[in-house]
């Protein structure tokens, strides 16, 4: 994930939510695997940084591109079977 968020990023430095899932998506990743948050605030700014997450059995991969910058950690998927809290697509 960690080398797709880079290239991603490098590309966009503040991608689009859906062009981020569609990306991971075609890069192998399985959609109902993938969650992303949102790439807009509920007033039309631009967020200051998007996440996705993969699930991996019990894990997440979490990635975050924020100011054309990656970071990636692995978590526990959390007890709703989730990476993230609250809403994502």
């Amino acid at each position: 994930m960690e080398s797709v968020l880079k290239t991603i990023a490098a590309a966009t430095p503040k991608p689009a939510q859906d062009d981020l899932r569609s990306q991971l998506v075609s890069a192998g990743i399985p959609a109902p695997a993938v969650e992303v948050s949102a790439s807009k605030t509920p007033t039309g700014l631009d967020v200051d940084a998007i996440e996705a997450a993969a699930r991996l059995d019990k894990d997440c991969v979490m990635g975050e591109i924020r100011a054309g910058q990656v970071s990636v950690t692995v978590l526990p998927v959390l007890a709703s079977g989730k990476c993230f809290v609250g809403d994502s697509r």
